[in-house]
């Protein structure tokens, strides 16, 4: 497997960025559509639990992401100060 480019990490951590910003925009959108019953509120509960614990695994992914990107422009740093 080839590493990706620093470059194609970003693009990556934007696209999940923007999924996150996806699924918050739907569950915003749900929760507004359902009826103000007792059964209503439960089901709003249980899509924004699940929005947040998706939302979480987003954000653990994207976070590893860029370490790995600071990791590889590190490694790429040292390699070029040692051709030089």
């Amino acid at each position: 497997m080839q590493t990706p480019t620093t470059a194609q990490i970003r693009t990556a951590i934007e696209v999940l960025k923007k999924l996150g910003e996806h699924i918050n925009t739907n569950v915003g959108d749900s929760v507004m559509q359902l009826s103000e019953t007792a059964n209503g509120a439960h089901h709003a509960g249980q899509i924004e639990v699940g929005a947040i614990e998706q939302t979480t695994r987003i954000e653990a992914v994207a976070t590893q992401l860029k370490q790995w990107r600071d990791e590889l422009g590190q490694e790429r740093r040292q390699c070029v100060s040692h051709q030089v």
